[in-house]
């Protein structure tokens, strides 16, 4: 009888190669492209488009975290391009487009400023990724990049809009770029909006306000967005304060000799 050689074992199905799931990375590589279009536009000095294309990437990057999650298709290698791109659409294009605008006039106080900004961007998303599924997922630690480039691209848009320059507003512009990069590696908190829950029923007042909400952005979206995130980065401290002095205002009494008459 003819002898045939073995059979060879199949493939180990965790030695396959893994492949890349498209929906929820072309919504990434679509943020990736405004975040770059940002900073070519900063440098041919369109400003205003720059910033818009940083809320752009703004709303695809809260996009493709969700459809993942919808769809089921969440990976590590997602993760690890979004926190790309990010870098790349919050990070660098802000400190870029804000240092051609106005910040270049500073001298090296302006390319400091612009890298406090970028290297805090960088921090931020690298202690997010390390602390997955460590942290309340209420509240981020930190203010999120996202967020920080919300409000250096509103400056320089809402300010464009206004019909003021760069050099009018050097001192504004600086002040708000570093603390923008500080307050994203501090450790103050800020509600993250995790907690909602989409599917649960909302009083009917929720619904006229969210069309008053899109009616104010669609009659002024420069200011009326930058104004947005001016009060969230503010209410980091807000929250920060209230709660160290909430323990203070109800402090127990100390316990003793009740007071003689």
């Amino acid at each position: 009888m003819a002898q045939f050689p073995p059979r060879k074992p199949l493939m180990n199905p965790e030695l396959r190669r893994r492949g890349i799931y498209l929906l929820p990375n072309a919504f990434t590589t679509a943020a990736l492209f405004a975040g770059f279009y940002a900073i070519v536009q900063a440098m041919n000095g369109a400003f205003e488009q720059s910033a818009v294309a940083i809320f752009v990437a703004m709303v695809l990057d809260g996009l493709d975290g969700r459809v993942a999650r919808l769809t089921h298709t969440q990976s590590a290698f997602g993760a690890e391009y979004d926190s790309l791109s990010d870098m790349v659409s919050f990070g660098v294009a802000p400190a870029l487009v804000v240092y051609e605008w106005s910040l270049r006039g500073l001298g090296k106080l302006g390319w400091v400023a612009a890298f406090i900004y970028c290297a805090g961007a960088a921090l931020r998303l690298a202690r997010f990724n390390t602390n997955i599924g460590i942290q309340d997922k209420r509240f981020f630690q930190g203010l999120p990049s996202p967020a920080a480039a919300a409000l250096v691209a509103g400056l320089v848009w809402i300010l464009v809009d206004l019909g003021y320059k760069g050099e009018e507003v050097r001192a504004w512009a600086c002040i708000l770029t570093i603390f923008a990069g500080v307050t994203m590696i501090s450790n103050v908190r800020y509600w993250s909006g995790k907690d909602i829950n989409l599917r649960r029923s909302v009083p009917f007042m929720v619904v006229p306000a969210i069309g008053l909400a899109i009616a104010l952005v669609s009659w002024y979206p420069a200011g009326v967005l930058f104004g947005l995130f001016l009060c969230y980065a503010a209410s980091g401290y807000v929250l920060g304060a209230w709660s160290w002095l909430r323990p203070r205002n109800g402090r127990a009494p100390v316990r003793g000799n009740p007071p003689q008459d």
